[in-house]
């Protein structure tokens, strides 16, 4: 549905988390996915992640949602913006498609805004790439320098930045699409009302990456080793250079050890940041439920925003699941993958896929959980 034009081994060669990049025409005959009025109303839920963003003279003030009244706000000088729309809007699952040349485990979200004249959020710099593609209206964007940024009037809470000089001046008309990676300041200005969708890709951080270990270990009743030397310091009062160094590699070791930091990496990488919009049903399927279901035609979808991932040279044959485990020891390898690479199955691959039990027992757990759903049409 949306053809992206885009030479994607240049792109990822030489722009990809280096520079910026214009695209214009990146969509051909470009169609909103969403309307306004129906991102208004997603705003409206309590379970969903919103905010508009007011621009004042040299300020901008952040209003958080739930929305229920929109008028008085105005007709300018405002954005509304929706975070995960993916999670709760199934058609704009195309959209995010097209940029599936990037691995899942990075991708974050698709943020979608509603803007009036001479609304924005300000000049900021994000920490994670963002792809903006422009919807109907126009809007100007400006991006600066990847060079050190400073707090809009030396407050260090703040999210915006100082006026920047612009290496990128340009106005995206429908269908164009902005690439920035981290760490280049940017600032968009609302020509005439316009809809925008930002989609996210980001990396763990280190305080992710310790917090989740630090979580396996103690779940799991682990990391027990403890620090041990030969030789000692000899005044009372100091930390030798040795000690420093050896208590730190008790860490250093997990990332040494496959059987330990994968499963790590995957339950981390499986998880996302927005909540996801749970479709469990009144009763738990069967499996011979499930059997007559793909019998008669239905096919089988993952949730908006589900992230399903295996990793390359796994110890374990096994799926990472939103933050959860799932061996399949029996099942083939061409079977994990065509299972973590598809978001949707048709009623033939489900039936050929639930020849293996492990898989079976899966798709009907999944279900169940309310992670996968069965569709009406063959996918």
């Amino acid at each position: 549905m949306y053809t992206l034009k885009l030479d994607i081994p240049q792109f990822l060669q030489e722009y990809w988390q280096k520079k910026p990049l214009v695209i214009k025409g990146a969509f051909p005959q470009f169609a909103d996915p969403i309307s306004a009025d129906e991102l208004a109303g997603l705003a409206c839920e309590e379970e969903i992640s919103s905010r508009i963003v007011v621009t004042k003279d040299h300020d901008w003030e952040v209003i958080q949602g739930p929305f229920e009244d929109y008028d008085r706000y105005g007709e300018s000088h405002w954005q509304l913006l929706v975070q995960a729309v993916n999670h709760w809007y199934p058609d704009s699952q195309p959209l995010v498609e097209a940029l599936r040349f990037l691995p899942d485990w990075r991708f974050d979200d698709l943020m979608v805004s509603f803007a009036t004249p001479q609304g924005g959020v300000g000049p900021h710099v994000d920490n994670y790439d963002v792809f903006i593609i422009q919807g109907e209206g126009e809007r100007r964007w400006t991006v600066g320098d990847n060079t050190p940024q400073h707090p809009r009037g030396g407050n260090a809470n703040s999210p915006l930045v100082e006026d920047f000089t612009p290496i990128i001046d340009v106005v995206l008309e429908k269908g164009d699409m902005l690439y920035i990676p981290p760490g280049f300041p940017h600032c968009g200005e609302t020509l005439t009302m316009a809809m925008s969708y930002s989609i996210g890709f980001r990396a763990p951080s280190q305080q992710e990456l310790v917090s989740e270990i630090a979580d396996y270990l103690l779940d799991n009743n682990l990391g027990q080793q403890r620090f041990t030397s030969k030789t000692e310091a000899s005044h009372p009062g100091i930390v030798s250079q040795a000690s420093q160094v050896c208590i730190m590699s008790l860490l250093s070791q997990l990332s040494q050890d496959p059987t330990q930091y994968q499963i790590i990496l995957g339950k981390l990488l499986s998880q996302n940041r927005f909540e996801l919009d749970i479709c469990e049903g009144e009763e738990a399927y069967s499996i011979e439920d499930l059997q007559d279901a793909f019998s008669q035609g239905a096919g089988v979808s993952r949730i908006g925003g589900l992230k399903v991932l295996r990793l390359e040279h796994d110890a374990t044959p096994r799926l990472f699941i939103n933050g959860a485990v799932h061996e399949l020891a029996h099942t083939p390898a061409d079977i994990i993958a065509q299972l973590s690479d598809n978001v949707c199955l048709s009623a033939d691959e489900a039936i050929a896929m639930c020849q293996h039990e492990e898989v079976q027992h899966l798709l009907l757990q999944l279900i169940n959980q309310g992670l996968y759903y069965l569709t009406d049409d063959e996918a």
